[in-house]
């Protein structure tokens, strides 16, 4: 502890941790946020994380930090660091074990007057539809070879087999296929581990959440919102096999690392330069479980058209239910950026924080290139999430990069000691929040005072320029594991 005395305002929501702060920075620390959000990033040895990453290899400009980081495996949670291809290195620490956790918004055309008489009913149909819960199976078996389709084709695998609509892949990043898959490069124990779990949401922060728009700002009817429009939230990731390969190619690298002469001051940040073969590896095995996050947030979907459905006597299309935007937070990608006005190539590592590209980039689908890039921020069960918009400023402040939620305050450990699920429950449906769920102790873990305040941390983005509000949801209910 004890980096906040060397922290710099740069202004209003900027702090700069200076080259030498730490032994072996390469670049400064950057972290965006208020003095508060400094405090506690300081208190859990965040900001010691911040400066450990400045040390990485190739690392260019500085290592970021958005305002709702937290301490995480090597790399802070709201992390954000770039290295060059050429000569750096990527870490799965700054990707996360989750591998392309992440977040979609599903629309439809169905106010709130019009869902409220049938919430019970519809709740009834979501949880009996959608898998949830650790180690859950999902409703799709897989053989060997459909489970390594799904990771080298992506999405348009899982529609080609009639779940999910072709229209959805325009609105997921890399248009639902993540570039590089090799599933030769995945683990038994990985197949293993990921072999039943397709469309299931898992447990801890995951859920799915039923939402009510309640404002709207600029650009939201381009996005296709309106103010008491009611909308769905899913919130899940990559699940054991993400974790797998992320816990196979942190031992490979470790075993490795020797070899090429890195001197890191944290274990955790163990990393291989990018074009060596354990970094290939990784990135190849990384892209395959990207690919089956987006497939598993694709099922899901499904299922949740399929409840809708009957629910309300209609099909999905007719309901309106195409899909906003999906967007992963703990991802590494080969991206453009300008770096002290040169162009590069750049391994940019995102962990907890989610691409936030401005209107014109080429990487955005045509439905939003004159719009800019959605980003979809889940608050916590009992307060408003938010859809944003990306920025040019995030290009030149962040590679493009903001929040990815509002970011914990408290451990699970410290919120099941401090707080009990059952009354949770009641306190939230006494606030009109609809509660369905398998374990009531994992309810604990996420309570709303475990977590900041994300209107608080959406402010922030947007005072420091990162991205921009476009509209507000508040819950009327959550499905967790």
């Amino acid at each position: 502890m004890g980096l906040l005395r060397n922290a710099r305002q740069k202004d209003k929501y900027v702090w700069e941790i200076p080259v030498g702060t730490q032994e072996g920075m390469r670049v400064p620390g950057v972290v965006f946020g208020d003095r508060e959000i400094l405090q506690k990033a300081d208190e859990d040895n965040a900001l010691v994380q911040v400066a450990n990453v400045a040390c990485l290899p190739g690392i260019v400009k500085a290592s970021l930090a958005m305002p709702d980081i937290h301490w995480g495996y090597g790399f802070p949670i709201g992390g954000v660091a770039a290295t060059d291809v050429e000569e750096g290195v990527v870490s799965p620490g700054g990707v996360g074990y989750d591998i392309s956790c992440g977040v979609r918004l599903i629309k439809s055309s169905l106010s709130w007057e019009e869902v409220e008489k049938r919430l019970e009913e519809l709740l009834d149909h979501l949880e009996r539809g959608v898998p949830k819960g650790l180690g859950t199976k999902g409703r799709l078996q897989l053989s060997r070879k459909e489970m390594e389709d799904l990771m080298r084709k992506g999405v348009k695998e899982l529609v080609a087999k009639g779940i999910g609509w072709e229209e959805d892949l325009e609105c997921m990043e890399e248009g639902g296929c993540y570039p590089g898959a090799d599933p030769s490069k995945v683990s038994e124990r990985a197949f293993q581990r990921g072999r039943d779990q397709t469309g299931t949401l898992g447990s801890g922060n995951h859920f799915l959440e039923v939402q009510v728009v309640e404002e709207t700002g600029p650009l939201a009817e381009e996005m296709g919102l309106f103010e008491g429009q009611v909308v769905v939230m899913v919130h899940s990731g990559s699940r054991g096999l993400g974790h797998q390969i992320c816990s196979d190619y942190i031992e490979v690298m470790n075993a490795a690392l020797s070899r090429y002469g890195f001197k890191l001051p944290d274990r955790q940040l163990v990393c291989a330069p990018v074009k060596s073969r354990e970094g290939r590896d990784y990135l190849a095995a990384m892209a395959c479980a990207a690919n089956f996050a987006m497939c598993n947030r694709e099922a899901i979907t499904h299922w949740i058209r399929e409840a809708f459905e009957a629910t309300f006597r209609a099909g999905a299309r007719k309901l309106g239910m195409g899909l906003l935007y999906d967007v992963s937070h703990n991802l590494a990608k080969v991206e453009r950026h300008l770096v002290d006005g040169k162009e590069m190539t750049l391994m940019v590592h995102r962990k907890g924080a989610t691409r936030a590209f401005p209107a014109g980039r080429p990487e955005l689908p045509e439905r939003y290139r004159a719009v800019g890039q959605p980003v979809i921020i889940p608050g916590d069960m009992g307060s408003h999430s938010y859809v944003l918009v990306g920025t040019k400023e995030a290009m030149e402040m962040s590679f493009g990069s903001t929040c990815h939620g509002a970011g914990r305050t408290m451990s699970r450990k410290a919120a099941k000691k401090k707080i009990r699920g059952e009354e949770l429950k009641r306190r939230l449906e006494a606030r009109g929040i609809k509660v369905r769920t398998d374990h009531l102790s994992g309810l604990a873990e996420e309570a709303p005072e475990a977590y900041k305040d994300v209107t608080e941390i959406v402010k922030i983005c947007e005072g420091a320029g990162l991205s921009r509000r476009v509209a507000r949801m508040r819950p009327v209910a959550v499905l967790k594991g």
